[in-house]
């Protein structure tokens, strides 16, 4: 039994590790391109590996894009983590939160750029709108942790319920985004601002 299964479970965190590696090479390609200009082709010339490989570990652009998005976006939501748990104010919560928005709209715009075109595209491609509920739902969990922990430190509660509260501090983040890549030089401390004023009105 264990002859069989030792090999077995080295040959699946092999393939899961190769996949893991293709996905975040093809991360830079894709947010340079976007969701319809890239292809596995363009994937495989702008990294270490061939077209063939990758598409041995990946049927098609859309489930290595999924891939790939979906493991960046596991570790997006737990950089709130230790904001969340060291925070000992709402004041800080806030300050700190608002603060980690605006270093990862600079360090990871492509991602997000990604993120948005992949979502849009979803609207017409019924392909893509699993995955990516799945992985929106995640990002607003991750939102709501945040709102209901600032909450609980101002003896308040949320005035309104979980997707309102994530559309409304997705949107100033989107609309930052847009700004950041058209160039305006405030986009960072607009988000910053605009966010540090919004958590507190969220609460009743």
């Amino acid at each position: 039994m264990t002859a069989v299964t030792v090999p077995a479970a080295r040959g699946a965190a092999k393939t899961d590790a190769r996949r893991a590696e293709l996905a975040a090479s093809a991360l830079q390609t894709l947010g340079e391109l976007g969701y319809a200009r890239t292809s596995l082709r363009e994937i495989a010339q702008n990294s270490p590996f061939s077209h063939g490989v990758v598409h041995y570990y990946f049927d098609s652009k859309v489930e290595l894009i999924i891939h790939a998005v979906r493991e960046y976006k596991k570790v997006c939501v737990t950089r709130y983590d230790d904001v969340v748990e060291e925070s000992q104010t709402p004041e800080e919560l806030g300050q700190r939160f608002s603060e980690r928005l605006v270093q990862t709209l600079h360090d990871d715009i492509a991602m997000h750029r990604l993120w948005y075109d992949l979502r849009t595209a979803a609207m017409y491609e019924a392909e893509l709108r699993d995955d990516v509920i799945t992985i929106d739902n995640t990002l607003e969990a991750m939102v709501w942790r945040i709102v209901t922990r600032f909450a609980e430190l101002a003896g308040a509660t949320p005035a309104y319920d979980e997707p309102t509260t994530y559309t409304l501090i997705d949107g100033l983040f989107e609309k930052a985004v847009f700004a950041h890549l058209a160039g305006d030089p405030q986009a960072g401390a607009d988000l910053q601002a605009r966010v540090a004023g919004l958590v507190p009105a969220l609460l009743r």
